[in-house]
């Protein structure tokens, strides 16, 4: 599957599409999404936790940055506020769709969800901190008019990111790795998966390889599909924002399965470790990357939230604070947590 996705891709891309053609896509693109799943829990099985979690969402960040600066080179009025947009929509979907997901399903499934707060608690500090830098601070900054970073800011904004993404990468994988491990209800760390012999060393490049290919599928066919979605969506007379908010739920459904996944065999923490990183990468490596862009890029670059967006963002920040401190979660969380993820789509419909 994720080689007919590579191909399809090849013959597709920068071409408009018919309706059949659509639908093959969007079979096509389902099918990605799920290998992409597949091979990274392989790759995760072998490497353990928390790297397992890490190597999807920063794969998946990649690529999507390298989406974001391609489309920023095309101009346009769009282009100033896609870096914005996608990010934005990225920490919702995760810091509340995927996390609320993930505390009801292990709620339910297992009558309270268990994670360590310690660990999650760092992952959230660091995506408020990268998220009020980048995306608040320019509605507030005086040097340029408009949501705008100037030159030096921008600069920053950018360093500042990607040393917060480092650090907190260090933090998770080598001192204090096992903050980032799942616990049982006892609050003993589960430092194996003891359901089935780890794969090869062989069999965990392949679906390294193929994750790779499927992640690059799944990012390419969503950009594919993203003019009839933005006919669609004109034709329903919505604003354009909620073109990518569309796309971004489609690209992030590898990471939204693989966390669903972990949450139904109790693996919580590696749900909010997918859910967190794939946030934090958002911003640590896209921010740098646009203000690299930037450099030759001509237009402008809107990285400043309006005022709605920035009181979802609190919103969001104050909930999950809540929600980490006690280091267990019934299904009022992860239910508070859909519903601050909805109230942002409808506020995207209807502005």
């Amino acid at each position: 599957m994720p080689v007919i996705a590579v191909v399809l891709l090849a013959f597709t891309w920068g071409r408009g599409l018919p309706g059949g053609i659509v639908a093959l896509v969007t079979v096509v693109l389902a099918g990605s999404v799920l290998a992409a799943v597949h091979h990274a829990e392989v790759v995760a099985h072998r490497v353990g936790e928390p790297f397992g979690s890490l190597v999807l969402a920063v794969a998946v960040t990649v690529i999507e940055v390298a989406l974001i600066v391609t489309l920023m080179a095309d101009g346009g009025a769009k282009g100033a506020t896609l870096a914005r947009d996608t990010v934005f929509a990225a920490v919702m979907i995760t810091c509340n769709g995927v996390v609320g997901l993930s505390l009801l399903v292990a709620s339910l499934r297992h009558g309270i969800a268990v994670f360590n707060a310690e660990g999650t608690g760092a992952a959230l500090a660091t995506v408020a901190t990268l998220a009020t830098l980048s995306l608040v601070l320019p509605t507030f900054t005086t040097s340029r008019p408009g949501p705008e970073f100037s030159p030096t800011q921008l600069t920053f904004a950018a360093l500042s990111s990607l040393v917060m993404y480092l650090l907190f990468v260090a933090t998770q994988t080598v001192r204090h790795r096992d903050y980032f491990l799942p616990i049982t209800r006892q609050g003993e760390v589960i430092t194996a998966d003891d359901h089935a012999t780890p794969p090869s060393v062989r069999a965990t490049a392949f679906s390294l390889a193929l994750l790779g290919l499927a992640l690059v599928g799944v990012v390419g066919l969503a950009k594919g599909v993203s003019p009839t979605v933005e006919s669609g969506v004109a034709a329903a007379g919505m604003p354009q924002d909620v073109v990518g908010v569309v796309i971004a739920l489609l690209v992030l459904l590898p990471e939204t399965i693989a966390a669903l996944r972990s949450a139904r065999r109790d693996r919580v923490q590696t749900s909010l470790n997918l859910a967190l990183g794939s946030a934090m990468a958002s911003i640590g490596l896209t921010i740098p990357a646009v203000a690299l862009a930037s450099m030759w890029l001509s237009g402008p670059l809107v990285l400043g939230l309006g005022s709605v967006h920035m009181v979802l963002l609190a919103l969001t920040v104050v909930l999950g604070s809540l929600t980490v401190v006690p280091g267990r979660a019934t299904p009022l969380q992860g239910g508070v947590h859909l519903v601050v993820f909805a109230a942002y789509l409808e506020l995207a419909i209807t502005p």
